[in-house]
């Protein structure tokens, strides 16, 4: 192996991983000392921060005053699957998928609901034609691919007359990209992701035309619990209030909270957004300057900001996977990036999250690293 000298700077922080996201950069473990550890979320405490999670959450995405927002259980899948399981079968039905998590979006209401519906996919990489979708039916889809880093360019191909309903998946896109509230009837995410927060629990927002179809439509199939939004035909509204289905983590609870007073300090949405940008921008550059890895989104409309998917391009790797995966575990074995292969279901490469939580200097700091790893892996 020829020897090759190694970047003399590290990043401060190598987590890299796109879930779960590295905690935001003032984080300490003393600040969840606030928490009502050893009280009921029933009581006046805890009612009181779980309703602060949501007000803040409302503020600083911008929601609507008249949508929504209740915290659930199983992070962001179980929010989709009790949005899908709670909402579905009242209307033709379209599925997206272009990465790993729509795929399972479409497995479910088709094998599982057993729902005849119409599958729209495209190859990791590439985007569905959203404005080809029939909006009069039902269409669930992905905000931004977390496994393909394709992400929806706008959503001006939503039409604002509809007579279905959209379910959006942004767990990865939410705080970080501007979300149309107006074209979204659903929108589902996680703590874990954007703002670094811990896992388990979800966030279910819901716009006036779902709450009138939940009031108004009983699904086929039999709910457990874990997904009943309705009680006797009528909106369960204390969901909606902190009052959650299931018990959740006041640590958990106490950490997103002083996530999201972080991301205010930050500048709020638009700050966030500007330091997602301010990542990705140095990964992209970085690729344009060097022929042998591009990023795996095609289009660079449609390239995500968050979850930045990378691929080799060098004519002479023969094993693609076998080489990301080499390259990702000499990163990790120098302590410069943890967690950044390829999502196992993805085409063989990297995965680099950009979101707010992490550093631009970081990003900065670990590209050098890439470089070196490549040439040490191309020449070993």
């Amino acid at each position: 192996m020829t020897d090759i000298s190694k970047p003399a700077v590290r990043p401060a922080n190598p987590r890299f991983s796109s879930g779960p996201c590295a905690k935001y950069p003032s984080f300490t473990l003393q600040q969840l000392d606030s928490a009502p550890l050893g009280r009921s979320h029933r009581a006046a405490v805890g009612k009181d921060k779980l309703k602060a999670a949501i007000e803040e959450t409302r503020d600083l995405l911008g929601v609507p005053a008249d949508y929504l927002i209740g915290i659930v259980p199983a992070s962001d899948t179980g929010a989709v699957e009790m949005a899908m399981w709670s909402l579905l079968g009242a209307r033709p039905v379209t599925m997206t998928a272009w990465e790993s998590f729509g795929a399972g979006w479409v497995t479910d209401v088709v094998k599982q609901l057993k729902l005849d519906a119409t599958v729209k996919t495209a190859d990791y990489g590439e985007i569905v034609d959203m404005a080809a979708l029939d909006y009069d039916s039902d269409v669930v889809f992905t905000w931004n691919g977390t496994t393909s880093g394709v992400r929806m360019p706008s959503g001006d191909m939503i039409p604002d007359a509809r007579a279905g309903l959209t379910i959006c998946d942004a767990t990865s896109a939410a705080f970080a990209q501007d979300l149309p509230w107006d074209k979204l009837d659903v929108t589902t995410f996680s703590w874990q992701k954007v703002l670094g927060g811990e896992a388990a629990h979800g966030m279910l927002i819901l716009s006036p035309r779902a709450v009138e179809r939940l009031e108004s439509y009983t699904p086929a199939w039999p709910l457990p619990k874990i997904f009943r939004l309705t009680k006797g035909g009528k909106l369960i509204d204390g969901i909606f209030r902190g009052e959650t289905i299931n018990t959740p983590s006041m640590l958990a609870v106490e950490d997103y909270l002083h996530a999201l007073a972080w991301a205010r300090s930050e500048g709020g949405l638009q700050g966030l957004i500007a330091r997602a940008d301010a990542n990705a921008q140095a990964v992209f550059d970085f690729c344009a300057a060097n022929g042998w890895i591009d990023n795996l989104a095609s289009d660079p409309a449609t390239r995500s900001n968050t979850s930045v998917c990378l691929k080799f391009t060098d004519a002479r790797i023969t094993d693609g996977a076998a080489f990301a995966k080499a390259v990702a575990k000499r990163l990790e074995a120098e302590g410069v990036a943890y967690d950044i292969g390829a999502y196992r279901d993805a085409p063989a490469g990297l995965r680099i999250w950009c979101g707010g939580t992490v550093e631009t200097t970081d990003i900065e700091a670990l590209l050098p690293w890439l470089a070196w790893a490549f040439e040490a892996e191309l020449n070993a």
